[in-house]
């Protein structure tokens, strides 16, 4: 890669930083023995991008740890058998962060460089809740390209690439709706969402064509604003050329910047394909549709990607 293409991609994430540190929030990372965490929280609280809390075990507070076991067994009545087993679960850092995170005591939490990502989104799900009009919980990543003529000036958002393995109709749609806002919150110009598919406009027939059609038709009804075609096939979705020839330019022009994958085995392995064939940047996986921000990482995270995640859930809790 040329010195030239990475200073572009340093100048997004710069942005990015910059977005963060202008209204800095208190984010937790309940990971302290990873010294990637370590590391990345010391040049967050260097530069400004956010107010870090480590949760090391003398951060824990004796009282507040009863206190969230008692809410916790509230919260998951019928699910958590007694407030014995409430305590053991609340005595996991990641469910401790979460439950400060529900507790207003912190804007946000980012965890999974040693976590999986099941074991971070249920801790963020159980403790901060769905957001009933969205009504599914999933995940994104920020994709940030080498090449600035891609996407949204190098930047694509890719979801769900982690939590939801066979998206419904409804579930598809929320998807789309919970990466556009993100899109609002991050990009620099206005979502442009396609749900992708291995058809074009009926070029090709199948149950997940028509899933991902229906869904489709549903996001324009839950936000009639917002720019979002399909079905379309990846290259439809991103490149004016072939939309023109398979004649999906009207709405999009080929100008995603938003992809939504018909399933988590496309969206994942798409992410990842993406991120190592293009040395594209990918943070994340952004948890979506919660009630409150939070970030899942890749246990394979760098400490840039991790600094990248922290400032993008510092940005989210600004709004």
């Amino acid at each position: 890669m040329s010195a030239y293409l990475v200073l572009l991609m340093n100048d997004i994430i710069q942005r990015l930083k910059e977005r963060a540190k202008i209204q800095p929030k208190t984010i937790i990372l309940p990971e302290f023995e990873d010294s990637r965490i370590r590391e990345a929280a010391g040049i967050i609280e260097k530069e400004g991008i956010a107010r870090i809390l480590l949760l090391s075990p003398d951060k824990i507070d004796t009282k507040m740890k009863e206190k969230y076991a008692q809410d916790f067994f509230n919260l998951r009545k019928g699910k958590v058998n007694s407030l014995k087993e409430a305590r053991e679960i609340i005595s996991q850092p990641i469910y401790y962060a979460a439950m400060m995170v529900r507790d207003n005591s912190a804007d946000g939490f980012v965890a999974g460089a040693a976590h999986t990502t099941p074991e971070v989104a249920r801790a963020a799900i159980r403790c901060l809740g769905v957001n009933l009009r969205l009504g599914v919980a999933c995940s994104c990543f920020i994709m940030v390209l080498p090449d600035y003529s891609w996407g949204d000036k190098g930047v694509f958002i890719f979801a769900d690439c982690g939590i939801v393995p066979q998206p419904d109709i409804r579930q598809l749609a929320s998807i789309a709706i919970s990466a556009a806002e993100l899109a609002r919150e991050i990009l620099e110009n206005p979502p442009r969402v396609a749900l992708l598919s291995y058809s074009t406009k009926g070029s090709a027939r199948g149950e997940i064509v028509e899933r991902v059609s229906k869904a489709t038709k549903l996001v324009r009804q839950m936000d009639p604003e917002l720019l979002v075609d399909g079905e379309l096939q990846a290259d439809a979705a991103i490149v004016p050329d072939v939309a023109r020839i398979k004649q999906a330019d009207v709405i999009l022009g080929g100008r995603a910047n938003v992809l939504i994958f018909p399933n988590l085995d496309a969206g994942n392995i798409g992410y990842k394909l993406v991120q190592r064939f293009s040395r594209a940047r990918a943070i994340g996986p952004i948890i979506l549709g919660l009630n409150r921000p939070c970030s899942d990482l890749s246990r394979g995270s760098s400490v840039e990607d991790i600094v990248g995640c922290i400032a993008v859930t510092a940005i989210r809790a600004q709004s």
